[in-house]
């Protein structure tokens, strides 16, 4: 399952994939990554994987399982620390971006998400 705010990967994948699409910020991907792991879902990607800081793109993608086990507390701790490194981050700079810099960081995220599937 993909759990992303980049419509750029959703229109990729929305036929390929489970897709859990998110009309929000990249901590509301976090967050509703963190709810899908305290049901038993894994994590297969990290939450803040690429170079890219958390205040310096508002684009996330997660891969999570696709089915629901035992909790993972390896993923509960990663994702619990993920968050709170994101708040940690200040955001202005998320502010000040124009429409050109959101669709390169909407290509970046899919780039980085369509490397981890590739794996």
């Amino acid at each position: 399952m993909i759990i992303t705010n980049n419509e750029l990967v959703y229109s990729k994948y929305k036929d390929d994939y489970d897709i859990l699409f998110l009309d929000g910020t990249y901590r509301d991907v976090l967050v509703k990554t963190r709810d899908k792991v305290h049901e038993g879902y894994e994590l297969l990607t990290h939450p803040l994987s690429s170079s890219i800081k958390p205040n310096e793109t508002p684009y996330k993608s997660v891969i999570i399982s696709d089915i629901k086990g035992n909790l993972n507390y390896n993923s509960v701790i990663i994702i619990e620390n993920s968050i709170m490194t994101f708040d940690k981050f200040n955001l202005n700079k998320i502010k000040n971006i124009n429409e050109k810099m959101k669709e390169d960081f909407k290509l970046i995220d899919l780039t980085v998400l369509k490397s981890a599937l590739n794996i």
